[in-house]
């Protein structure tokens, strides 16, 4: 089954709803129930290092989770986050970050979302995230 959202249709919303260009992330891959970000590291997304900073790796699992609901219910702006959960594993350290993104569970109310974030051409997880999503009730 197909993603009910296209790559382009993803980022076009993204870049028309979010105006923080610097701090989003591109959506590379909508498919059923998954969806894969990325994000080019730039200075403000480093601790000293070059580490990827926790803060960015929370906000691309929190956006990863949020496309992957939507591959099952198409664009749902009042979609929010109701819980984020992060276990960081190791530094994540790259030129960019990326999120994978698999919905686990979709109910009436809630969505359940596992994110693995590695840096770009890591073998290994930099952090995981198990994101629930709120999903608006229709009147």
């Amino acid at each position: 089954m197909p993603s009910e959202v296209s790559v382009d249709e993803a980022n076009a919303y993204l870049i028309a709803n979010f105006e923080a260009v610097s701090t989003r992330s591109n959506v590379d891959i909508m498919a059923d129930s998954r969806a894969v970000m990325s994000l080019v590291a730039r200075p403000e997304h480093l601790r000293p290092g070059g580490y990827i900073s926790g803060p960015t790796q929370m906000s691309i699992a929190d956006s990863a989770a949020y496309m992957a609901v939507m591959t099952k219910l198409g664009i749902v702006p009042m979609a929010v986050t109701s819980n984020l959960s992060i276990n960081f594993l190791r530094p994540c350290i790259g030129d960019a970050v990326i999120a994978d993104a698999r919905l686990i569970k979709l109910g009436r109310s809630l969505a359940v979302v596992e994110v693995d974030i590695k840096a770009r051409g890591a073998d290994k997880s930099a952090s995981h995230a198990m994101v629930t999503y709120a999903i608006p009730q229709e009147s």
